[in-house]
């Protein structure tokens, strides 16, 4: 896959980012929790860059735990969606059967109710906690997979290539390997681009309403809610937890079109 301007920039906003979420709560050298009331809303300056919150805690350290456990959770969850998703479409379409018919039953359950309602559902059972949102995400995301991967893979097995192989005596380990695989990771990783950015979002946004991660543990959502009350007095604070989020989802975008475009 040639890599364009647009993916280039899309790749490194992200790759950044994830730096800066990696490897920011260590360097800041701030613990983001510290308040010092004495500090309160103070512009950014040499000691704290992007200045102190209402609490006197350091937005630059609460902004790299925030980016931590935003990325990480979206990733997590990502990837706890995209395997179990890929590989059960790829069963339902090589052997169809009872099992398609069960695994389309479950998927169809699960995308009648909407993917935010099933996490806020979840999230009821242990407020502020993380599982529920982790729990919630995957199972709204590996419908998609499984959708999608199973209808490609059904044409994909019935291509001339694969027959050959069959022929031959492989097995569904060699075919996936050779034929299918091939065919569908582009498809998977705009599926993971799209649900890293659908992620992120909604984390911001249940943060953002109360019922995702509760304070004073740094969240986006969580800082858009704390900060707003002070965007006269203080406009950079709101402007770092929104940046961020806005330069995640644009770095996402730039790098799905570029994939569905590869």
């Amino acid at each position: 896959m040639k890599l364009t301007t647009l993916h280039r920039i899309g790749w490194l906003l992200l790759a950044a980012i994830a730096v800066f979420a990696a490897f920011g709560p260590a360097l800041t050298g701030t613990d983001p929790f510290a308040q010092d009331l004495r500090a309160f809303l103070q512009a950014p300056a040499l000691a704290h860059p992007l200045g102190t919150d209402h609490l006197g805690r350091s937005m630059l350290a609460r902004l790299a735990d925030a980016a931590q456990l935003s990325l990480g959770l979206a990733a997590l969850s990502v990837l706890s969606a995209a395997i179990p998703g890929t590989v059960l479409g790829i069963l339902a379409a090589w052997y169809g059967g009872a099992l398609e018919k069960v695994l389309l039953f479950i998927s169809d359950s699960v995308l009648a109710l909407p993917g935010l309602l099933l996490v806020l559902l979840l999230a009821t059972l242990a407020p502020g906690e993380f599982w529920p949102l982790y729990l919630g995400l995957s199972l709204a995301f590996w419908v998609e997979y499984f959708r999608v991967v199973r209808a490609s893979a059904r044409t994909l097995f019935a291509s001339p290539g694969v027959e050959a192989s069959l022929l031959l005596g492989f097995g569904l380990g060699y075919i996936v390997r050779r034929h299918v695989w091939p065919e569908l990771a582009p498809v998977v990783r705009t599926l993971a681009s799209f649900g890293l950015a659908a992620a992120v979002l909604a984390m911001a946004a249940l943060g953002f309403v109360g019922v995702g991660v509760k304070p004073p543990r740094p969240e986006l959502g969580v800082m858009m809610t704390e900060l707003l009350p002070y965007y006269q007095e203080a406009p950079w604070l709101i402007a770092a937890p929104v940046g961020l989020l806005a330069t995640t989802l644009l770095a996402l975008i730039l790098i799905q079109h570029e994939e569905k475009n590869a």
